[in-house]
């Protein structure tokens, strides 16, 4: 059960209730145009795990994306539920009510779904066939990130046979995503890591062509990487998510423009600080539970001197450096997330804001959609 929201619309900055996850909405807005305009000439296809959230999508579409995709088949789901109707769930789905799922969700709304596997992709098919729908298939082409997927080659084009040869799956093309690649740090490590996946997907791709397999499509890239991707000629639609947000590990990246547009921080979580216990040291109220560790600690926005230096459940620990403006107890502060995709999936609301009042309230329909 969602909580209710943490603030209504026209409430001032200072008078939400915390932790929320702020939006900057003015941010956001031209981080989505800005990535409309760099995809401009070929098929847009942003990722919602990034934000689990329908209207976010809808102004992605709206701005020129195709659809989006998603992780999981509930994800989907809430996206389908919210509007969307062009979904890829760029990951395996296994098991027989996972598969249920989707191929009812296929029902409503253009769905298409990757496979690895010859026996899951007749499961697919059984899947299929119970609910009366043609399900778009693509064959995920491991491209370097070891995670999922066969390798290039024969190995894909025995399974791109596999799933031609069904009879309610209809083989749409190629995954080929290199998810490990976004997080190099240099524009010119990205850079020689997607020249090794496109060679490898161009190999591919040519390989199920020349075996008269139509490879409609070739999709994958994300937001550290997709103008490799783009210029390579190889792939057909880019999935970027974090862009529209972006957080503190993109922002350790080096980016070049104008190869990368210069997408803003929009995201961040606004903490109340609840104790000043001591010279050097306040306690917000945003601790394990408000914001994804996994990239590290977040950074405190705007605060020179302030350091975000520990988490527990309920609590952040900041280190005030003796030059630095103390916090105030009562103040509100904004964190940028080390993560903000898992950041995300810990709230049910996204407080729009602008000119310093909230202007839109967005529930984080997906929030916890895991199976």
């Amino acid at each position: 059960m969602p909580l209710p929201p943490p603030a209504a619309a026209g409430t001032p900055l200072a008078e939400i209730d915390t932790p929320a996850l702020l939006l900057d909405l003015d941010a956001f807005e031209r981080n989505v145009a800005a990535m409309a305009g760099a995809a401009r000439g070929i098929r847009l296809r942003p990722h919602a795990k990034a934000h689990k959230c329908p209207e976010i999508a809808l102004a992605q579409i709206a701005a020129g994306a195709v659809g989006v995709c998603c992780q999981k088949v509930s994800e989907a789901a809430a996206m389908v539920d919210g509007g969307v109707g062009d979904v890829l769930v760029s990951n395996e789905v296994v098991g027989r009510a996972k598969l249920a799922r989707l191929a009812a969700l296929a029902q409503r709304a253009r769905v298409s779904v990757c496979v690895d596997d010859a026996g899951n992709a007749g499961e697919l098919d059984d899947a299929a066939r119970a609910a009366g729908v043609r399900l778009d298939v693509l064959v995920e082409v491991n491209v370097g990130a070891n995670r999922c997927g066969v390798e290039p080659g024969e190995p894909a084009l025995r399974l791109a046979r596999a799933v031609a040869g069904t009879r309610n799956l209809r083989f749409a093309g190629i995954h080929a995503y290199h998810g490990s690649a976004q997080h190099l740090r240099t524009v010119a490590e990205r850079g020689a890591a997607i020249a090794l996946a496109a060679d490898k997907a161009r190999r591919t791709r040519d390989l199920l062509e020349d075996e008269g397999l139509e490879c409609e499509s070739v999709t994958g890239a994300g937001t550290g990487t997709f103008p490799f991707e783009r210029a390579s000629g190889v792939w057909t639609e880019l999935q970027p998510g974090s862009y529209i947000f972006m957080d503190a590990d993109y922002g350790r990246n080096s980016w070049e423009e104008p190869l990368f547009p210069r997408f803003e921080q929009s995201l961040h979580i606004l903490t109340t600080v609840m104790s000043t216990p001591a010279a050097g040291r306040a306690i917000v109220d945003a601790g394990l539970k408000a914001h994804g560790f996994d990239s590290g600690n977040p950074l405190v926005a705007d605060r020179p001197g302030v350091e975000y230096v520990r988490g527990s459940d309920e609590h952040g620990v900041l280190k005030v450096g003796s030059a630095a403006r103390a916090p105030a107890l009562g103040e509100k502060l904004r964190l940028v997330p080390g993560h903000c995709d898992p950041t995300v999936n810990l709230y049910d609301w996204l407080v729009g804001c602008r000119g310093g009042r909230v202007a839109a309230l967005w529930p984080v329909a997906a929030r916890g959609a895991f199976y």
